[in-house]
């Protein structure tokens, strides 16, 4: 989101004074895998599907959680298996050969790939090809077209990738770099979590919040009551909410952090 981003690029301004940084919305997508081979830049922020499909000498340095797909196989709606077999012997349209030919030599299927550089869910209406592999997100590109999804190769999000040629120097600056968005990450991953607990179920209700070393507990000013403060994942919110009352704790608030520096 364009939180994120503001935090990502705060970060990014040491680094950006001493290398080169790109994201992938200042040049075509395709370009940067080799950019980034070739030693021209040094960061790079792209979608870990373009990497896979590239298959350049480059290292994956940190997931950032945004611009999630996958590269998926789809078949005209009225196909009614999933077997990949279906494909032995047909016609798959894409953008992803590389990725589509190690898939299918992996489940031994003979397909004849045509390669599409976009528009590529047009394929099967057009008598092209019996059908696609191409990303997907929510779908809904798919189903405007009369295509279902039935396998899915890869999952892919954007990364931040660095090249093999990076010197000391800037090696040092990218771990710093790399520091701040890491901050930046936990934060996004996690809630400041408050609530009122008796004091006889300080330990129980403490077991149940993982991830801090130890939770911050303060007497109220009600005889036999404390507060207690935490972090909680964000994926296990609910879950952990239900514990906490569970275990006795009343009153519970749910904060949003700013940047979570451990």
């Amino acid at each position: 989101g364009s939180k994120f981003f503001s935090e990502l690029f705060y970060a990014s301004i040491i680094f950006k004074m001493k290398t080169s940084f790109l994201r992938n919305d200042y040049l075509r997508n395709s370009d940067i895998p080799q950019y980034l081979e070739d030693g021209v830049v040094d960061i790079a922020i792209v979608g870990e599907n373009l990497l896979a499909e590239k298959k350049k000498n480059i290292e994956i340095i940190q997931k950032l959680g945004f611009s999630k797909c996958r590269v998926s196989i789809a078949v005209p709606k009225e196909v009614e298996t999933d077997d990949i077999n279906y494909f032995q012997g047909k016609k798959i349209a894409t953008s992803y050969p590389n990725t589509l030919q190690n898939f299918l030599k992996k489940n031994n299927i003979l397909a004849d790939i045509h390669v599409i550089s976009g528009s590529v869910e047009i394929a099967p209406n057009i008598g092209l090809a019996d059908g696609i592999c191409d990303i997907v997100s929510s779908g809904s590109t798919l189903f405007k077209n009369g295509l279902r999804e039935t396998v899915t190769i890869l999952k892919s999000e954007a990364v931040l990738s660095k090249t093999f040629q990076l010197n000391n120097e800037k090696q040092k600056i990218l771990e710093k770099f790399l520091f701040r968005i890491q901050s930046v990450l936990r934060a996004k991953n996690s809630k400041y979590i408050l609530m009122n607990v008796p004091n006889e179920k300080i330990s129980e209700v403490s077991n149940v919040l993982p991830v801090l070393k130890s939770p911050t507990v303060i007497p109220l000013a009600e005889k036999g009551w404390s507060s207690i403060h935490s972090v909680i994942d964000e994926e296990r919110f609910w879950e952990v909410i239900d514990e906490l009352k569970e275990k006795g704790a009343q009153d519970i608030l749910i904060i949003p952090i700013d940047k979570m520096v451990i």
